[in-house]
């Protein structure tokens, strides 16, 4: 049986792990997932198949993804996994409303949604947006937020200006709650276009495993290509008090399934 464990948010204090039964019984901690999904390459129907049973078997409040697509001939995928796994969806995409084919990310939620907002990261012409939900949770508001930023390695100046329109967005929309930023950052926690990011928000992964190797703390997939590196990440404000705790991470489909096939050429980060 696959090992899981959930990076959990107490509402009113912290972060904890717990085993599945004791998940389950905890009406005051929030699970959340962050995946790539890499639209439809590499079969996506068995791609599919394989991250809705590992995501019924977790449960999460809310799923935060990356590389949603939708065309003619394909769904949108943001509707297909919310409508597999129970939860309502927002999407949200550079691409016009009207168009048959978008792309771009989503944040599936199980809980009430009290409020949606989208930005759209320059420039334009590299298709990236991020993505804000509002949900009802044990009583309070929390608000989550989803990006993905410019993928090219020499890239680090463009998504530093998006860090900065990502940031403002935030100071924006969001509530006196509580508050998580996940999603596909392209850039390892350290890199100099997240500092002004880090500076205002801890990294789970980090904060609970400061002394893991970087094979440990991996997202991209080696086996399918990708150089390996940490580049999906949650992130919680820094301080204490209100500010979510991070007690425990833990990076998702690391292994193939039983028929050989892959989630993804990501690994998720479940929280």
């Amino acid at each position: 049986m696959t090992r899981r464990s959930a990076l959990a948010a107490a509402v009113a204090a912290a972060l904890v792990l717990l085993p599945a039964p004791a998940r389950a019984a905890a009406a005051d901690t929030l699970t959340v997932v962050t995946l790539n999904l890499w639209n439809d390459q590499h079969g996506w129907p068995a791609r599919l198949r394989r991250i809705v049973a590992e995501l019924r078997a977790i449960r999460s409040d809310v799923l935060c993804l990356q590389e949603v697509l939708q065309n003619p001939s394909l769904p949108n995928q943001a509707a297909t996994l919310a409508d597999s796994l129970g939860m309502s969806w927002h999407f949200a995409s550079v691409d016009d409303s009207t168009r048959a084919k978008r792309y771009g990310n989503a944040i599936l939620a199980r809980h009430p949604v009290l409020r949606t907002d989208d930005v759209k990261l320059r420039p334009l012409d590299d298709w990236r947006v991020a993505t804000h939900v509002r949900i009802a949770f044990a009583g309070r508001a929390v608000d989550v937020y989803d990006t993905h930023l410019h993928h090219t390695r020499e890239g680090g100046a463009i998504r530093a200006a998006q860090v900065r329109d990502l940031l403002a967005f935030v100071d924006s929309t969001r509530g006196d709650g509580q508050l998580v930023l996940a999603g596909d950052f392209n850039a390892q926690a350290g890199a100099p276009e997240l500092r002004p990011l880090a500076s205002r928000y801890a990294d789970a992964w980090w904060v609970v495993h400061p002394r893991a190797t970087p094979d440990e703390a991996a997202t991209l997939n080696p086996l399918l290509g990708e150089s390996r590196g940490q580049i999906d990440h949650v992130f919680v404000p820094r301080g204490r008090g209100r500010a979510l705790a991070p007690a425990a991470c833990e990076v998702l489909f690391r292994s193939c399934g039983p028929d050989r096939v892959w989630a993804s050429d990501h690994f998720g980060v479940l929280a």
